[in-house]
């Protein structure tokens, strides 16, 4: 099986290093605008990695490929990929990249292919663990996601923008959009993370996860910020971001009834965003290239894996993740 990636920040680069490892994995084709870069990254893959330099007359011909760019830079190349027959895995928690790339779920089923998107640390480990919560239930009422921490510089920007956007909650059968920042309240990480103030944010979980649970009456997504993370939104950023932040965290909680009556269902995970994310989009990637999606067209995690099998594997990579007693 041949995967590219391209883009190699952050969760890229780790993508790319979980793919050399895979077993299924024959080739892996990297690419990213920043030719150093690229040298530097297939230096560490070994005999696997295929380096492709741009300019880039064509996109990449592969068996999948993983959109690990930055926001803006994925629904059009997700596009040309489509039109060709080749599945695509993307990274993007851009609430308008997420929505043009489920736009181009009709034609992806139409040419029997998969698109999954928002495969990261969240989006994309909150909705595995999301329908891994929700196979414990009967039924499905509400869905609340919170999560901390960045990985690169293009996750830390799109952090800092989001604080400043729209946020999309989804509730009783239509959506509200309210001011991002507002709508304080306490959420508890797994330790050593411990608890921290969430907001509203222009976070893209709620479109992916309403479409994934129907019936669900409530899905919410959280960010946690600081005063600062606030107060500065809604201006350019003052600092040059780290190339890779420090320890993240995420958090879904559940509620549905079950033959117990109303249960709560509680999850989280807690590792560099960075790296979680890398693993998640790569997993991805060969669950798509070995014919294990759950289905053509576009859709998140929830509709795209089985939850069972996929955190267990996440967990033998070293992304694990806890319930909360």
């Amino acid at each position: 099986m041949r995967i590219a990636v391209v883009g190699l920040g952050a969760v890229g680069t780790r993508a790319a290093r979980q793919l050399a490892s895979t077993d299924s994995v024959s080739e892996v084709v990297l690419r990213d605008v920043r030719s150093p870069r690229v040298e530097e990254v297939a230096s560490s893959l070994g005999t696997k990695a295929r380096i492709e330099l741009g300019p880039y007359a064509s996109a990449p011909d592969a068996d999948v490929v993983i959109l690990a760019g930055p926001a803006g830079q994925q629904v059009g190349l997700a596009r040309t990929l489509i039109s060709r027959g080749i599945s695509v895995v993307t990274t993007s928690d851009s609430i308008e990249d997420v929505t043009a790339l489920l736009d181009l779920g009709p034609e992806a089923d139409a040419r029997g292919v998969s698109l999954v998107v928002g495969a990261t640390f969240s989006p994309g480990l909150t909705c595995v663990l999301a329908r891994f919560a929700a196979d414990q239930l009967d039924t499905v009422d509400e869905i609340h996601v919170a999560r901390l921490g960045t990985g690169g510089p293009a996750c830390a920007r799109q952090h800092h923008d989001s604080l400043a956007g729209v946020a999309i909650d989804w509730r009783d059968g239509g959506w509200q959009r309210r001011p991002a920042g507002s709508g304080r309240e306490l959420n508890w990480f797994p330790d050593p993370v411990g608890s921290a103030d969430c907001y509203r944010a222009a976070l893209p979980d709620a479109l992916l996860l309403v479409p994934a649970f129907q019936g669900v009456g409530r899905v919410t997504a959280r960010l946690a910020a600081t005063r600062r993370d606030r107060l500065t939104a809604r201006l350019p950023m003052l600092r040059r971001p780290h190339p890779e932040a420090g320890l993240g965290a995420i958090r879904v909680e559940v509620r549905g009834r079950a033959e117990d009556g109303i249960r709560v269902e509680i999850f989280g995970a807690m590792d560099r965003p960075g790296v979680a994310g890398g693993a998640v989009a790569a997993l991805a990637g060969v669950e798509v290239g070995l014919g294990r999606a759950g289905r053509t067209g576009a859709g998140g995690l929830a509709e795209m894996v089985q939850a069972k099998p996929f955190l267990a594997e996440l967990g033998r990579r070293g992304v694990k993740a806890a319930r909360f007693g």
